[in-house]
């Protein structure tokens, strides 16, 4: 008999709406707005910071301070270079993929308003088939339909406007849930629902939760090394996204073994802190929740690096979703994975204790795993 849904009608309404607004790195606060009006019935108060970072807190007088955590930015392009036929080439604004960029449609952020455009790609009747060319970030250009670089100038683009795709959320086959930007605005929904669970659940913990939607984590971890800073946390557990590696054209022996639809990933890495990690594994284990398990190796290339080496040390952990298609405009995770997801923050939270220990120095820490 299948388990009843966590997820309520409202918040998936709220994950579409959230999803669905542009949020491009360094311009995150319209999807933050989004997310601290749904966040605010089931937190104390907000903290943000002048860089967009959104914290709701819980119990904020609590000395011990617990975070959970996701990462609001999405990867999108910046304006670079206008010709003088009303052609635009473009800059990376994070990881943005130029071979998916041909023939998709963009929206142009600017003063005036959104300006839609769209990434030109010459015929394939014109191709030379002896010489033929790949998408580039040097040869891939957006096209306003501006007969020169005056048009593109009086529609009010310029150089350095963000530039995001319009794709919106989908679902597929009742349990897949399809979008840009799932990397990782789930991460943001995900702690969101932790939230309103405690809340509606009136669970009472001995700690202060800050559940931290920071931001510029594509180009580089930048909100979390802020935020950290300023909320200087005894504990931190981070979600991201991981790759789904049944797809084709990946190698599990170097990426690893993970697909959607069986559970979190839970990462082993030297940031991730050994009894923390053991402390959410035994957790999911005795709620009987399912996960998978990635090596990481030098780093996790997440968030968790920020607080794990921040503030002398905090204890961090990455609970990971794993999501198909990365970085392009379709990606796609499973609902179920979703649910434990959040099923697994919540009741690690629930057994964790105000000024527990994680020290591998002292009894019982004789064993490595």
């Amino acid at each position: 008999m299948a388990q009843k849904s966590i997820l309520t009608d409202k918040s998936l309404a709220f994950l579409e709406e959230y999803l669905n607004t542009a949020s491009p790195t360094g311009y995150e606060w319209n999807g933050q707005n989004v997310w601290m009006d749904y966040l605010k019935p089931y937190v104390d108060e907000f903290i943000t910071d002048d860089y967009g970072t959104a914290v709701g807190v819980i119990n904020p007088d609590a000395k011990y301070k617990v975070v959970i955590e996701g990462h609001a930015d999405e990867i999108s392009w910046y304006v670079n270079y206008i010709t003088d036929d009303g052609l635009i080439y473009v800059v990376r604004n994070g990881g943005s993929d130029h071979q998916i960029a041909p023939s998709k449609r963009v929206n142009i952020h600017t003063a005036k308003g959104i300006v839609t455009g769209v990434f030109g790609w010459p015929a394939i009747h014109t191709r030379d088939k002896s010489d033929e060319k790949s998408p580039k970030l040097e040869n891939i250009f957006i096209d306003v339909g501006a007969e020169n670089k005056e048009g593109v100038l009086e529609l009010g683009v310029d150089v350095g406007c963000v530039i995001t795709y319009p794709d919106e959320f989908i679902v597929l086959n009742k349990n897949k849930f399809v979008c840009r930007a799932l990397d990782n605005r789930m991460g943001g929904f995900m702690i969101a629902e932790v939230a309103r669970l405690l809340k509606e659940n009136k669970k009472q913990l001995d700690f202060g939760l800050y559940v931290t939607n920071s931001v510029q984590e594509e180009i580089g971890l930048r909100g979390a090394e802020m935020i950290t800073q300023r909320l200087k946390p005894n504990l931190a557990i981070v979600t991201d996204v991981t790759h789904d590696t049944t797809t084709p054209m990946i190698d599990k022996k170097t990426n690893g073994d993970a697909a959607i639809g069986k559970g979190p990933v839970v990462a082993y890495a030297p940031a991730v802190q050994n009894k923390l990690r053991n402390l959410i594994i035994d957790t999911a284990t005795k709620n009987k929740i399912p996960f998978q398990r990635r090596a990481t190796s030098r780093s996790t290339g997440t968030d968790t690096d920020a607080f794990a080496y921040s503030n002398g040390g905090v204890p961090s952990a990455l609970i990971s979703l794993p999501l198909r298609y990365m970085h392009t405009t379709v990606e796609m995770v499973h609902r179920d994975d979703v649910e434990n997801v959040i099923k697994m923050i919540y009741e690690s939270l629930l057994v964790l204790k105000a000024d527990q220990s994680f020290s591998y120095f002292g009894k019982g820490n004789e064993k490595l795993i």
